[in-house]
């Protein structure tokens, strides 16, 4: 039997998924942690402080889960056996690194700087350097900012690059390459740095046609960043259904893989769930929900959405733009109310049960209708991703009581989501973009029906579930295949591989007619909520955040 191996590395962990290449069949997983995990508070090596809105990572996190979920999944089978390689990762996730790939981290001159880690996805500390960079593209009329719904998020590659350059210029000089981490990861395994053409066009302003935002700008924006495109951001930008290269003896021995075997090139993780998903045509709105959202539809041509991350030609599948937009916060928001929230006796009584306090909630809120909580949130707890682009939003919850109940809080939390989702619809649509279908893949769809039925309801669209719990990983796997060729016992296209690898599961949610009305009324306030406070007319959240890091910088 032939397999391909999918890496997946998602926020907090790295994932292995060994498939079958001529039936799909998922034949074994593996999953590892990062050890610290989002590194948000204080540095581990010295104890410092971070300020808010920080979230680094230590790469050397990512090379142990590496060798240890290869290690894992291949047991019991031949290397040989597999005909390559695809890997996935959450993006942005950028890093400053040496002329030979190595993490500034590592150097002992750099350990105990915050600015020469992993500046994760989450890391917002950017922003006030992303408010001037879309201000100078908005005053100079750049071609490309429409392409990124109006607004560079500061999750992205130039304002992280622009921190780190006014914050931490020795770091910035000393750097030979600002990378993805997806892309560093590839060239950890076949010695070579590729960039990917989706990671680079969905978060590094690059286009097909022009490369990187020109030196002209980038010169204006900040005198340090002459040259940036070139010198910081070298190395070939490269299709993601291409082959970045083959398995080194080094990484053979790090992941117990066989050398020579092909390797693709990186994709972001949401990306890779589209051909997992069954999905080769426009039309199908793909949602993969976890610790985030990403919102996936392909056209045939390049359309500019409000508040989108880009639109990038060939991003997953050759010749059609892959449109992406999302939420920041999804599986987050309800892991945080658990966390911190959630009363004694709710977490005895799910333990008394067998069942986790995340299903115990979604039964009881269940068992009332919409509406009768008498509450409404907004799911920007992480900021917002689209279609405002701004994470100096926070979350706000509103008609609290003393009568209100933990599973209604929960409730309102799901709700909020599923409102944000459609306030994505409603732009898609609006911007001439047909949804004919939504489909959704990630853990929580599968695990939490009652929480896809408020999204049947809220969105009016029937949804489908694909059966994959890993979609991000299988569609690293059916690009590994790809990077393989039919000739190496792989396929020659993705839409080869999407004929036969996909798990689409059968069963749809219906959106119940019955809860419309309310529904209806209830997205009417959250759009009021919405644009109160998200386009002006309340200062209030980005007040206190200012107030925030202005005591931050106070106290120390």
């Amino acid at each position: 039997m032939k397999y391909c191996l999918g890496l997946d590395f998602g926020s907090l962990s790295a994932r292995a998924l060994l498939v079958a290449v001529e039936t799909g069949e998922e034949v074994a997983s593996a999953v590892a942690e990062y050890r610290h995990g989002f590194i948000e508070t204080a540095l581990p090596e010295t104890g410092e402080t971070l300020p808010p809105d920080w979230t680094l990572q230590d790469p050397k996190d990512y090379i142990d889960a590496l060798s240890a979920v290869c290690h894992e999944v291949t047991q019991g089978i031949d290397p040989s056996g597999i005909v390559g390689v695809g890997v996935d990762f959450t993006s942005c996730t950028m890093l400053p690194v040496t002329r030979d790939g190595i993490p500034l981290s590592y150097l002992p001159e750099f350990r105990e700087n915050k600015h020469a880690y992993v500046k994760k996805w989450k890391h917002h500390a950017a922003q006030d350097q992303a408010d001037r960079l879309n201000a100078l593209a908005r005053e100079r009329g750049e071609g490309w900012l429409p392409y990124f719904g109006g607004k560079m998020s500061c999750e992205f590659m130039l304002p992280k690059m622009l921190q780190i350059l006014e914050e931490a210029p020795e770091v910035y000089t000393a750097a030979a390459g600002f990378v993805e981490a997806g892309d560093w990861i590839v060239w950890v395994l076949t010695g070579a740095l590729a960039r990917s053409s989706c990671m680079a066009g969905y978060k590094s302003g690059w286009t097909e046609t022009d490369g990187y935002p020109s030196n002209d700008f980038l010169t204006a924006l900040h005198p340090g960043l002459n040259n940036a495109a070139e010198e910081k951001l070298w190395g070939d930008v490269v299709p993601v259904t291409a082959r970045a290269g083959l398995i080194t003896e080094e990484a053979a021995k790090l992941t117990g893989l066989a050398a020579g075997t092909p390797v693709g090139i990186a994709v972001s993780d949401a990306l890779a769930a589209v051909p997992a998903a069954g999905i080769t045509r426009p039309g199908t709105l793909l949602k993969i929900i976890g610790t985030s959202t990403c919102d996936i539809i392909l056209t045939p041509e390049r359309t500019a959405v409000q508040g989108m991350c880009g639109n990038v030609p060939g991003a997953v599948i050759p010749g059609l733009y892959g449109l992406e937009l999302g939420q920041s916060c999804v599986g987050d928001h309800f892991d945080w109310f658990v966390r911190t929230c959630v009363p004694g006796p709710v977490a005895e009584e799910a333990k008394g049960r067998g069942i986790s306090v995340h299903t115990l909630l979604s039964e009881k809120a269940a068992a009332d209708p919409p509406g009768a909580s008498g509450l409404l949130a907004l799911d920007w707890w992480n900021g917002n991703r689209s279609v405002l682009t701004d994470t100096d939003l926070t979350g706000l919850m509103v008609g609290l009581s003393l009568t209100t109940r933990p599973e209604e809080i929960y409730r309102a939390l799901i709700e909020a989501t599923a409102f944000g989702a459609k306030v994505i619809l409603d732009a898609v649509e609006e911007a001439g973009v047909p949804v004919e279908r939504v489909r959704v893949c990630g853990g929580i769809p599968l695990k939490n029906p009652f929480m896809m039925q408020c999204y049947a309801d809220i969105l009016n669209r029937e949804i489908s579930v694909s059966r994959s719990s890993q979609a991000c990983a299988l569609g690293s796997a059916m690009l590994g295949a790809v990077a393989a060729g039919k000739a190496g016992g792989g396929f020659d296209t993705i839409q080869e591989a999407a004929e036969v690898m996909p798990r689409i599961g059968k069963d749809a949610y219906a959106p119940n007619p019955a809860h419309r009305k309310v529904y209806d009324a209830l997205y009417s306030e959250y759009r009021t909520l919405h644009d109160l406070f998200g386009r002006g007319g309340s200062g209030v959240m980005k007040n206190l955040k200012a107030i925030k890091r202005r005591e931050f910088i106070s106290a120390c």
